[in-house]
């Protein structure tokens, strides 16, 4: 991984020397982390990164609510919302 500042990223003959490595994007004044710039080479590998982690935020919420719905089940003529 290649650490670059915002202005050497926004130079388009620098950019395009990036194509295949993941940059880490420093903002210079600030010395604070901007993200990441992942190259097109690396689309395909990072996009099934990315769906691992939403799967994996999106079957934890699942689990939350079954736990919730199983410790407040909703009786005849009830309402309830299942929210611990």
């Amino acid at each position: 991984m290649i650490e670059a500042t915002l202005a050497e990223i926004r130079k388009p003959e620098t950019l395009y020397s990036y194509h295949d490595e993941i940059v880490h994007i420093i903002d210079g004044r600030k010395k604070e982390e901007v993200g990441f710039f992942v190259p097109k080479s690396m689309a395909k590998e990072f996009n099934a990164f990315v769906e691992n982690i939403e799967k994996a935020k999106k079957r934890t919420l699942l689990e939350r609510v079954a736990k919730a719905q199983a410790l407040d089940p909703i009786e005849e003529g009830g309402i309830s919302d299942g929210i611990l």
